[in-house]
């Protein structure tokens, strides 16, 4: 039987966006352009898209903002530049903005998997859940092979209290990415709340490591 306080104990992991990534070769990346150094009218629309994606790669998410603001600025549309603006938007807590580029995102390209599967991330932290869980599934529809797809809606099933058909999601998603870690913890996580406690928490320490095992298994008193 689920504990009343078992899910508050348990930190879900967020769902997780995908971003486009760089369409060129490391020496084609060598060739920067800044937009200090040329006027908006001397920079290309692929230049612009290449170094947005090539400062996204690194991780450098302000400057990417700054090259996809840029594009998007120029009046240049691309499904990719939307996608992972979008993606930047969520990761800042800007979600009504992020739902806002990602649906131009799927207006542009409606075949885009890794779209649909953004937005249902997006519109699952904004409550919307069984909007969320439909453009998930139309992700999956579009590309069964997302591992990314299946997190993300097992993540919602389990919100909604659908803990069967989540744990079917987890599952795929592992068999599609072995070293999930995310989602074999949270499968875990799934398992507890149906009350198979010992193998849920082995699947816990598998995913997040030994302090989440040790602190939930101590909350519940289960000894191994």
């Amino acid at each position: 039987m689920e504990k009343p306080n078992q899910r508050k104990q348990i930190n879900k992991t967020i769902s997780e966006v995908k971003t486009f990534p760089v369409p060129f070769t490391l020496e084609e990346g060598k060739k920067n352009i800044s937009i200090s150094t040329k006027s908006n009218s001397q920079v290309s629309q692929e230049q612009i898209i290449n170094q947005a994606l090539r400062f996204h790669s690194k991780g450098n998410i302000s400057e990417a903002a700054k090259y996809y603001q840029l594009f998007i600025k120029q009046g240049f549309k691309d499904h990719r530049v939307f996608t992972n603006y979008g993606a930047i938007l969520k990761g800042l807590r800007k979600e009504q903005e992020a739902e806002l580029w990602t649906r131009k995102a799927i207006e542009l390209n409606p075949n885009s998997a890794d779209a649909y599967s953004n937005l249902g991330a997006i519109l699952g932290v904004l409550g919307k859940s069984e909007e969320a869980v439909l453009s998930i599934r139309k992700a999956i529809e579009l590309n069964p092979n997302s591992a990314d797809a299946h997190y993300n809606l097992a993540q919602l099933l389990s919100d909604l209290g659908k803990l069967e058909e989540a744990l079917y999601n987890y599952q795929k998603a592992i068999e599609l990415r072995k070293d999930y870690k995310n989602a074999i913890g949270e499968m875990g996580r799934v398992m507890t709340l149906k009350g198979n406690y010992k193998d849920g928490l082995k699947k816990l320490k598998e995913g997040f490591g030994s302090i989440v095992f040790d602190h939930v298994s101590h909350e519940m008193k289960i000894n191994f």
